[in-house]
């Protein structure tokens, strides 16, 4: 029998202390500034071209107008919003709310396929950081290694003129990207127009704009990757849906371990065994590599924007950006091995040698997202170019006209989602009468305006139901009906 008091619970080695902290911040909780060496290869290259095409889009956007109403606008101030041309108003929140879902459902499956794909390549913070404020700093500066012994230097006048060249241009494009997103919220031909007046009618948006180009500057000047490792959200959200099928950069540990430096005489490296040949009349002499494929250059650690070793797994401040895969690629280039050292697979694909993309857990988000989708593109379809509300005027009785035929007031709201005027006229279906519209003989609707009115509704005694009758009313304009309403009708009792 087991003696229980003798025993011992086995001791495990902690292999992952570096996740205990992150790169960027000392034991004592102080900064430490990141000095990431220039990538090149042809991920880097890829990427020039991504930011090429993202920073066109971004520039001409809000010039681009569909039926006179700009291409994306996102007004929180006069709760208006345009995507690719079509006015949503706050009527159509319910349409937001299923947008919105349906992104984060994307989101979800897009991150248990790719991982962060999206933080690499087009999200805003990584293209203005990665490929345009430091290859500024690298064309002003110079590499790594120049930047160290710049900061560490005595102000001379060529600090001061590098530093203060750098800053400038750094705070102009803030400045200029804080009035292209501004144009986003307003619309490009308000802030043309702020911009052709006099500064002393927009002293508010002139200092708000002032305000957020130095927030603008200050995260790319200052805050750079603390934003992706300690502020944004979309990295803490990883953590829990990166799965081992989950394509993410990766160190191949399997190829690469154990690592060991490059020495002069490469034979060094490996062992001489002797292998039995077939015939069993000779030996062999074969070469057999004692080390992985990892030399320990740490080039991959010095390109990366985010100070971490890849080669430790999959890390919450990793933002998949392959700098790290182009430094290895060079390096594997130059010691007569295959790329791919480091590369775009998953765990599972880097243990097994293959790569299972589409797992039940991706079949269910897709099916959840397709579903989303498809049930989007109907609510849009079916979404009228003018929203109407009728009521009875309240505290209003009906009116007996000569004859027999009875009145009824109502109070009209026409909320319009079109680009253009629109001519509304407004159709009795049933029971069968006539509309009489209260101080105006037309209505005409402006575009993404909301108009209110009244009007009478006259129908013969004999038509009624009773004390209240239901009131079928369309609203038609141009020949097509665009909505339709029911309310009720009120009369004598019989």
């Amino acid at each position: 029998m087991t003696d229980v008091r003798n025993t011992r619970p086995e001791v495990v080695e902690d292999t992952e202390s570096f996740r205990d902290s992150i790169s960027t911040v000392d034991a004592q909780g102080r900064r430490i500034w990141i000095y990431p060496k220039q990538p090149q290869g042809r991920y880097y290259t890829a990427r020039k071209w991504t930011t090429a095409v993202f920073v066109a889009l971004f520039l001409v956007m809000p010039f681009i107008k569909i039926d006179g109403e700009q291409f994306l606008l996102l007004n929180v101030i006069e709760r208006k919003f345009v995507l690719f041309g079509m006015v949503f108003s706050p009527q159509d929140f319910h349409l937001f709310v299923l947008v919105m879902l349906t992104f984060f459902v994307f989101i979800i499956l897009f991150t248990v396929v790719y991982g962060r794909l999206f933080c690499g390549w087009v999200c805003p913070q990584t293209v203005f950081m990665e490929m345009i404020f430091r290859r500024i700093e690298y064309w002003i500066e110079g590499d790594a290694g120049e930047q160290r012994r710049l900061d560490k230097a005595p102000w001379t006048a060529e600090k001061i003129r590098k530093k203060g060249l750098k800053h400038a241009l750094f705070f102009g494009i803030a400045v200029l990207t804080s009035n292209y997103f501004l144009a986003y919220i307003i619309g490009m031909d308000e802030v043309l127009r702020i911009i052709s007046e006099p500064l002393s009618k927009h002293w508010v948006g002139f200092l708000g704009v002032l305000t957020f180009s130095g927030v603008f500057y200050f995260v790319f000047a200052r805050l750079r990757e603390q934003v992706c490792t300690t502020i944004c959200p979309y990295g803490r959200l990883q953590g829990v849906l990166l799965v081992k099928d989950t394509i993410v950069v990766a160190y191949d540990y399997v190829r690469g371990e154990p690592r060991a430096k490059m020495r002069k005489n490469r034979e060094s490296s490996f062992k001489r065994s002797v292998v039995q040949s077939v015939q069993g009349s000779a030996n062999n002499v074969e070469m057999v590599r004692t080390t992985g494929d990892c030399i320990d250059c740490h080039l991959c650690v010095a390109v990366c924007p985010t100070a971490i070793d890849i080669r430790n797994g999959t890390q919450l401040e990793c933002i998949n950006c392959t700098a790290c895969i182009d430094a290895c690629d060079q390096v594997m280039d130059k010691i007569g091995r295959p790329r791919g050292l480091i590369r775009y697979d998953s765990m599972t694909g880097i243990e097994s040698g293959r790569r299972r993309i589409f797992t039940p857990r991706v079949l269910a988000y897709t099916a959840v997202l397709l579903t989303l989708v498809s049930l989007d593109v109907v609510l849009l379809a079916e979404r009228g170019l003018v929203e109407a509300i009728i009521l009875r005027s309240p505290g209003q009785t009906y009116q007996e006209r000569s004859g027999s035929r009875i009145t009824n007031l109502y109070t009209f709201t026409f909320i319009s989602k079109a680009n253009r005027d629109l001519p509304v006229e407004l159709r009795l279906v049933s029971p069968p009468g006539d509309i009489q519209v209260v101080g105006q003989k037309t209505i005409t609707l402006p575009k993404g305006k909301t108009q209110k009115g009244a009007f009478f509704v006259e129908v013969e005694k004999s038509q009624l139901k009773g004390r209240k009758t239901p009131v079928v009313i369309e609203i038609w304009s141009e020949g097509k009906k665009i909505d339709r309403v029911k309310t009720a009708f009120m009369g004598p009792e019989e």
